[in-house]
């Protein structure tokens, strides 16, 4: 099914493509200074629509779309949390995750309000679920963005927490910005996003990790509310491009953890991809809208981890639970230890100086320097004044 032959709704109405939201609280003072959004354009009947994913809302005046923060302002679209963040923070660029991007090294995250998807198991609900702008404590312009991840020792710029295509012009004009102070980007999404955007916003990103968060298209429409092709579709393209690529699966017992449909995701990656793209496995934990859905089991991610290597990833990563092997980088070709962790602490760093194995000399697929960073597992709160 394509995104043009979605249901009218579906569960809670999380698949729905068009979006006013009567309960919201007024949002007049927003509008007035926001600015204007990229990717829209005017219809017959006097509405706009936007055009940055496939749910394409179609808005009059005073309606928001799905996301919550693209906004009809007159006669075009803003983008209304433009400048003004949940909060920032220094992590560890493994906890992204990125395993095969200058490991070690610090990078500062953050995210705006809203979100794209409707998933019924997100984790970072209360942000990604917002509805109002209280969410939003934190303002600061691209510029100062890139200065504090500078003066904070950062390597990297990470637009995480809630989905960054939704606030994509924001996103790019810190990109620009970071690039322009020495700094590379990364972008952590779930990849429901429209083809034109999609080449604007990931010709921006030095690196991206895309949720792919299941393998059918039943999954996808009643526990997001998206589909599946749209989302490998960027996946797709996104491999073609210079961007580092890694893949995350949260494992949700029951629902998604089926052995069958976890080799048939391996396969589409091992065959559409190719085998060196890591994917991440990780453990859900029971929050949202699925409380009643326990907590992954560690035996879980290990068989399905193992599913993984048995369909041919070379790189398959455990997550959100303490597994040291499922942490371990290992040469595809002799199994040598190249790079060791303990939760996002690096152990053991053992590459040449051009990132091969010094047993074989088999290349490591990624983005490495000679010495790896010392950043270690902490998170620091960060204030922009």
């Amino acid at each position: 099914m394509t995104s043009h032959d979605a249901p009218s709704s579906g569960p809670d109405d999380v698949g729905a493509g068009s979006v006013s939201d009567p309960a919201a609280p007024p949002f007049a003072d927003d509008l007035a200074d926001a600015p204007a959004a990229r990717w829209w354009h005017p219809l017959p009947d006097g509405r706009i629509q936007c055009d940055v994913c496939p749910r394409t809302c179609r808005l009059h005046e005073g309606q928001r779309g799905y996301c919550f923060v693209r906004a009809c302002d007159g006669d075009h679209l803003v983008l209304t949390t433009y400048g003004r963040s949940s909060g920032f923070a220094v992590d560890p660029i493994e906890k992204k995750p990125l395993a095969h991007f200058y490991p070690g090294t610090p990078v500062l995250s953050f995210g705006t309000a809203g979100c794209n998807l409707g998933c019924r198991f997100c984790q970072n609900w209360d942000i990604s679920a917002a509805r109002s702008n209280d969410r939003l404590a934190a303002s600061a312009s691209p510029a100062q963005i890139a200065t504090a991840a500078r003066e904070a020792g950062c390597a990297s710029v990470a637009f995480t927490y809630n989905d960054p295509v939704i606030f994509a012009e924001y996103a790019l004009d810190t990109a620009e910005a970071a690039h322009e102070a020495g700094l590379r980007t990364v972008a952590v999404t779930a990849g429901y996003v429209l083809p034109e955007p999609r080449a604007a916003f990931f010709g921006a990103m030095d690196a991206a990790n895309i949720d792919l968060k299941g393998f059918t298209e039943d999954f996808y429409w009643h526990t997001t509310g998206a589909h599946l092709r749209d989302v490998l579709d960027t996946i797709a393209w996104v491999a073609t491009t210079d961007t580092w690529l890694e893949l995350t699966t949260l494992v949700i017992p029951g629902h998604n953890d089926d052995p069958a449909q976890l080799r048939a995701m391996c396969s589409w990656i091992a065959t559409e991809l190719g085998p060196d793209v890591p994917l991440h496995l990780s453990a859900f934990h029971p929050t949202h809208k699925m409380r009643d859905v326990p907590p992954t089991p560690a035996s879980t991610l290990r068989t399905a981890r193992q599913i993984a290597l048995d369909t041919g990833l070379h790189f398959v990563y455990t997550g959100n639970v303490h597994d040291t092997t499922g942490e371990i980088t290992r040469c595809s070709s002799c199994g040598h230890v190249l790079i060791e962790r303990d939760w996002y602490q690096l152990l053991r760093y053992d590459l040449t100086p051009d990132a091969r194995c010094p047993s074989c000399t088999t290349p490591l697929p990624g983005r490495f320097t000679t010495e790896p960073g010392t950043w270690g597992r902490r998170t620091t709160r960060v204030t922009i004044r």
